[in-house]
């Protein structure tokens, strides 16, 4: 990859992992259903009218939109509203890798290599010391939420795979449009008329800041240049940068929030880390694209490549890291 294009890829990893902090922020200001419905509706409109039509079968636009942006983001906003601090929360969402290899296994029928069964057992080794390190003192139900919202992430890139979207911003803002009602009509019947109409009077630019970031930022940019990435260079390239989103996630978290990390979320952060690397890649490096499919539509590429691709994260987000 040219430099270029590298400091691209760390900054999309970048953006990704400072999103989990924002977001932490922005549940200060909003409920959190409603704090991702309002993040779907920016980040559909108004892209939704410049993307141009969907480019795959509606169904795979729905499943998606449900799976990643209501079931995903929806537990993955109120675990951390419950708790789940913003730099655990960067690392734990990683175990999507592993959710995506065991259901790709069970739905695509794909038999995972031995060395990808080892990086999944080191990888759920290090979701084990981190639920240790949490439960000694953090909201259980919290970390449990976010290990779901996991693996419903892992769920949706086994449907982006079979829907195996030729441009990935153009399937993102369509799939960001679905999550949109559903999550509007979650957060009146569970959050209140009362507390979303008192989040949104007092919507201030700090506020309105917080959507964009979380919205135009790590969805439209971020997926952007990721698609971007991905249509110059194999994805087993590309791949790898997305094992610096927790590193980003943890390290701003630290300095922007004040988290503490302690020794035994170190060692959970390498072992998860260490095992989605194994997990995502080695994989990957055994595929190479073909001139007539190109590096986004080579097996491995976009939410497959190792099954490590944010899909948004982040966010922390398509499989949007980042979120």
């Amino acid at each position: 990859m040219r430099p270029l294009h590298i400091a691209l890829a760390a900054l999309v990893a970048a953006v990704w992992g400072v999103n989990f902090v924002v977001i932490e922020v922005g549940l200060g200001h909003f409920p959190p259903l409603l704090f991702s419905a309002l993040r779907f509706l920016v980040a559909a409109l108004p892209a939704v009218f410049f993307v141009g039509r969907p480019k795959v079968a509606w169904k795979w636009i729905v499943g998606v939109g449900l799976a990643l942006g209501v079931a995903k983001f929806g537990l993955l906003f109120i675990g951390m509203d419950r708790g789940m601090p913003a730099g655990l929360s960067s690392l734990v969402l990683q175990v999507q890798a592993v959710f995506t290899a065991l259901f790709a296994a069970v739905a695509l029928g794909e038999r995972p290599a031995r060395v990808r069964v080892l990086g999944m057992a080191v990888a759920l080794a290090g979701i084990g010391v981190a639920a240790v390190d949490e439960g000694a003192g953090g909201p259980v139900l919290a970390f449990v939420l976010v290990i779901a919202a996991a693996a419903c992430w892992g769920v949706s890139n086994v449907l982006t795979r079979k829907a195996a979207p030729p441009d990935s911003l153009n399937f993102m803002v369509w799939v960001s449009t679905v999550p949109v009602l559903p999550l509007l009509g979650l957060s009146l019947l569970f959050e209140g008329w009362d507390r979303d109409k008192e989040a949104l009077a007092a919507l201030d630019w700090s506020g309105a800041g917080i959507i964009v970031y979380v919205a135009w930022i790590t969805t439209v940019f971020g997926f952007g240049a990721w698609g971007f990435l991905l249509r110059h260079h194999p994805a087993s390239s590309v791949a790898p940068f997305t094992l610096l989103v927790p590193v980003f996630g943890m390290s701003s978290a630290a300095l922007l929030l004040g988290e503490s990390v302690s020794p035994l979320r170190w060692c959970a952060a390498a072992l998860l880390v260490g095992g989605v690397a194994l997990t995502s890649l080695a994989g990957a490096r055994r595929i190479q694209p073909t001139a007539a499919a190109g590096p986004d539509r080579a097996e491995g590429s976009g939410a497959e490549a190792g099954a490590g691709v944010p899909v948004v994260a982040g966010d922390g987000g398509a499989g949007v890291a980042g979120r």
